[in-house]
């Protein structure tokens, strides 16, 4: 496949708002994705509810769950050896950072929906994460 070819795909997800496009010709196969910047909360509520693979866990109102918007591995840091995001008792802020999933080589910030404190952290750094797995409650 040339290249031009790839950036008008490439022009032509951006138009649409699509992240993942996969193009098969002949004996070529070529896959992009793109990364959009966006908190848990807009994605989670963008997606019908009824996908069988989210998990269900009763709503409180006392508190916020935050849950992974795509399967990836999750991180609680930026690096390896670096001071986690956030921890158990942390004030977070609407926006702020709470952790990393990695998709497909692109590290995808999850942010804070709301003002709170940080009562669980639900997954371990490392853990494969499916869409819809809950990564945090945040106490209200």
């Amino acid at each position: 496949m040339k290249e031009t070819d790839i950036r008008k795909y490439a022009e032509l997800m951006k138009e649409l708002g699509l992240t993942g496009l996969e193009i098969t010709e002949e004996n070529s196969k070529v896959r992009l994705e793109r990364s959009v910047s966006v908190s848990a909360k807009e994605i989670v509520h963008s997606v019908p509810e009824s996908t069988e693979s989210v998990q269900t866990i009763p709503e409180n109102k006392d508190y916020i769950s935050i849950k992974s918007p795509m399967v990836g591995v999750f991180y609680v840091a930026p690096a390896e050896n670096a001071t986690p995001y956030v921890s158990i008792g942390d004030n977070v802020k609407k926006g702020q950072i709470l952790c990393i999933v990695e998709a497909m080589k692109l590290m995808n910030e999850i942010t804070a929906e709301e003002d709170g404190i940080i009562s669980e952290v639900c997954v371990t750094n490392g853990q494969i994460v499916e869409y819809g797995t809950e990564l945090f409650r945040i106490k209200r």
